[in-house]
């Protein structure tokens, strides 16, 4: 059973998913949200999709050297969003981030396009008011509005932003206007085309302070990931971005989400394996993270 009520829709489960939603420390959930996407519709397959591919790993970790029976997490399954209806989408999303946490419990969202963020940190923003927000993506999603709508995909980190008392980091950014590259220098933690040099920088600065990730998997290169809405030469290796998680396992992350997958167009479906392997060690690295905090007091 889970403890979200009836708005879930409960298939195929993440590799390695515990049976009670009560045992678990990190909750996934998915919010198949696919309403403002401006090229390439079908995120709102991600979920299910990076679920499938997680049956071909393992549930072991060589590089973390953990396996998946010693972190309990709990997959939801997926939101049953309204579709075509934004706002109340937005707003089950909100209400269901926010019963994770209430419940002590960590929320890793899959998406879904990526506007999903913004109500997921507004929810968690609610109980860590000096939350700092990290964002790997190839675009900066620092619109002002898109196509005349201010809640879309590509404004939804002038959102975050919006809601106030955080900061924002921005690692791996290679495409945007040319507004939100004056914009981004003085509002966020910028760091285009960065990552391990400015994650050295930054996560010291971080250390004990609760901490969103946000990772849009087009921050990858389409080499790597095609299957996405919006890809984006340039970008980070497969293994660059695993790093980049391995980088923060020592953060104290109250939140994660993983947007953009569209298998559709990736028949290899190496996106979607790439997208579970980051899920996987996310849980690995920081669900054995938020064990030990319990554990520890």
């Amino acid at each position: 059973m889970n403890g979200l009520g009836g708005v879930l829709r409960r298939g195929a489960v993440f590799l390695g998913s515990k049976e009670e939603y009560e045992e678990a420390q990190l909750v996934i959930l998915g919010a198949p949200l696919d309403w403002t996407i401006s090229w390439r519709p079908g995120a709102r397959l991600g979920p299910a999709h990076i679920r499938a591919s997680s049956e071909v790993l393992e549930e072991y970790s060589p590089a973390l050297d953990c396996d998946l029976s010693s972190v309990p997490f709990y997959d939801a399954g997926d939101l049953e969003l309204p579709f075509g209806d934004t706002a109340a989408s937005l707003a089950l999303i909100r209400e269901s981030v926010q019963r994770i946490i209430m419940d002590g419990k960590v929320p890793l969202l899959l998406g879904g396009e990526h506007l999903v963020t913004y109500p997921a940190v507004e929810a968690v923003r609610q109980y860590h008011p000096d939350l700092a927000v990290l964002h790997f993506d190839a675009h900066a999603d620092l619109r002002q509005e898109y196509m005349g709508v201010t809640l879309s995909h590509a404004t939804v980190m002038r959102r975050v932003l919006e809601l106030g008392r955080l900061e924002l980091y921005q690692f791996g950014i290679r495409s945007g206007s040319e507004a939100e590259f004056i914009f981004a220098p003085t509002h966020t933690h910028f760091y285009p085309f960065e990552f391990r040099e400015a994650l050295e920088k930054v996560v010291p600065t971080l250390a004990g302070r609760p901490v969103y990730i946000t990772i849009d998997i087009d921050v990858v290169d389409p080499a790597f990931a095609p299957g996405t809405g919006t890809p984006e030469p340039g970008g980070c290796t497969a293994q660059e971005i695993l790093a980049s998680v391995y980088a923060l396992r020592d953060l104290l992350v109250v939140g994660f989400d993983l947007v953009e997958v569209a298998p559709l167009y990736d028949p290899s479906g190496r996106t979607g394996v790439l997208a579970a392997k980051i899920v996987r060690e996310a849980i690995l690295a920081w669900g054995s993270r938020s064990q030990e905090t319990a554990e520890g007091g």
